[in-house]
């Protein structure tokens, strides 16, 4: 049942590709919630996914937009401020891609050519993003910029390849772009940690499924869905969670803390 909780409130979307997307979920919710929105990913990415759909569903805008090149925020930022007739209140970095994973070289025999990419996309494009929005000072006070993260960034899942180093960038630029927007903007910057999901992007991991089961079985209260993370969006999106920046949330059922589960230790 909707809450109003984001009523008022206007802000981008990138990365919803199709509806197994957390983006895509987000998205719906943010509309449920009263928020207005608009949609973007690369123009590839348009091509190949669903968003249209969903922009007709939600009476959203698309905008395309390649997240790696400066010049292609500033206008995607630019054009959002103009829409929206005035700034923005959030914003969802939903955005991953390692070439390694998807043409499956080990972490052992990266093609490096292949690394620099997948950390431009799933990293440095935070960075980006975060700059332009900062310059163009297009955030109103006490607004909110999340982006999805994995516990990879910190712990070892030999699977999940350079994309834990993706991870562990992101979430740094987050502690540390966030202290400037804190400080000189009162915008809050977070990553959320999301359970293991079978998201379109996720199904590229080699053993995905085994590793659910694996999850499931050792967080105590089981995994967080896609949609259970699209409401943990929302409520960082919120007026509910105003102090709250820096800081990397771990959203897993409690996986992060959990040493091992009793089911765990029987199937051994």
């Amino acid at each position: 049942m909707p809450h109003s909780l984001l009523k008022n409130k206007k802000g981008i979307i990138f990365g919803a590709l199709d509806d197994k997307s957390i983006a895509w979920k987000v998205a719906r919710l943010v509309k449920e919630e009263g928020g207005d929105i608009i949609l973007t990913n690369a123009p590839v990415a348009l091509r190949m996914g669903e968003i249209n759909k969903l922009g007709e569903e939600l009476n959203s805008p698309i905008l395309p937009a390649d997240a790696t090149k400066v010049s292609e925020l500033e206008d995607l930022i630019q054009k959002a401020l103009d829409h929206f007739n005035g700034k923005l209140d959030f914003v969802l970095h939903s955005i991953g891609m390692s070439l390694n994973v998807r043409k499956k070289r080990h972490y052992t025999n990266q093609n490096h050519d292949w690394t620099h990419k997948g950390w431009d996309i799933s990293a440095l494009s935070f960075h980006k993003l975060l700059q332009v929005l900062y310059n163009k000072d297009a955030l109103n006070q006490w607004g909110s910029i999340v982006a999805l993260t994995y516990i990879a960034a910190q712990r070892t899942f030999p699977n999940y390849n350079d994309m834990a180093d993706n991870k562990a960038y992101l979430e740094s630029i987050a502690r540390s772009f966030g202290y400037f927007f804190g400080k000189n903007k009162k915008v809050r910057v977070n990553t959320i940690s999301q359970s293991p999901t079978r998201t379109t992007a996720g199904q590229g991991v080699e053993g995905l499924e085994n590793f659910l089961n694996f999850s499931e079985k050792t967080s105590p209260l089981g995994n967080a869905s896609a949609f259970e993370c699209a409401q943990y969006v929302v409520s960082l999106f919120s007026d509910f969670t105003r102090k709250v920046t820096m800081q990397n949330l771990f959203h897993d059922g409690g996986f992060s803390t959990t040493g091992v589960s009793r089911e765990i230790i029987e199937n051994f």
